[in-house]
């Protein structure tokens, strides 16, 4: 029997180009499977190319901000950021898997990971938010101990906020 393929996870520089790939990746299928579900197309070319190089990731970088990248047997797989906010709590952002790379139990180490870069950023408590159409991040989040909450936020696409300590 072959060795099992595992999972490692490290920072990685937001701007680099293993994480300028997962960024988009990531909000291309976001952004898709918003517009699929509630007009019925995928997201205009342009607005997609205007959204990505809006959304730097600068905010994931130290000293108050970790962008961590999933590796599958050596190979990108996934991604997850968090930044510090006042009061304490750091939010948790970016989480998301290759397509290819779900259901092989990378999720849940890659959240983790994340909260342990929050708590060593002092953050005693790690909130998110998501959309309703996004079930499997629901479901993630919950089986790691995430409490749904009253909103943190006025996001637009922002339809479930979560909260989980970290202390």
């Amino acid at each position: 029997m072959g060795a099992m393929t595992t999972w490692t996870i490290a920072p990685e520089p937001f701007d680099s180009p293993v994480a300028a790939a997962l960024w988009r990746a990531y909000y291309t299928e976001v952004s898709d499977r918003w517009y699929l579900l509630h007009e019925a197309r995928r997201t205009d070319p342009d607005e997609l190319e205007r959204e990505i190089a809006a959304h730097t990731g600068a905010e994931l970088a130290p000293p108050s901000g970790q962008l961590l990248v999933a590796r599958y047997g050596g190979e990108p797989a996934g991604s997850a950021g968090v930044r510090l906010l006042e009061g304490g709590s750091a939010e948790l952002t970016r989480v998301f898997l290759y397509e290819g790379m779900r259901g092989r139990g990378g999720a849940a180490p890659l959240v983790r990971a994340a909260e342990d870069a929050a708590r060593a950023l002092g953050a005693v408590s790690m909130i998110l938010d998501t959309r309703g159409d996004l079930v499997e991040a629901r479901a993630l989040y919950a089986r790691l101990g995430y409490e749904e909450t009253e909103p943190h936020n006025a996001d637009t696409y922002a339809e479930h906020w979560f909260r989980k300590r970290l202390t």
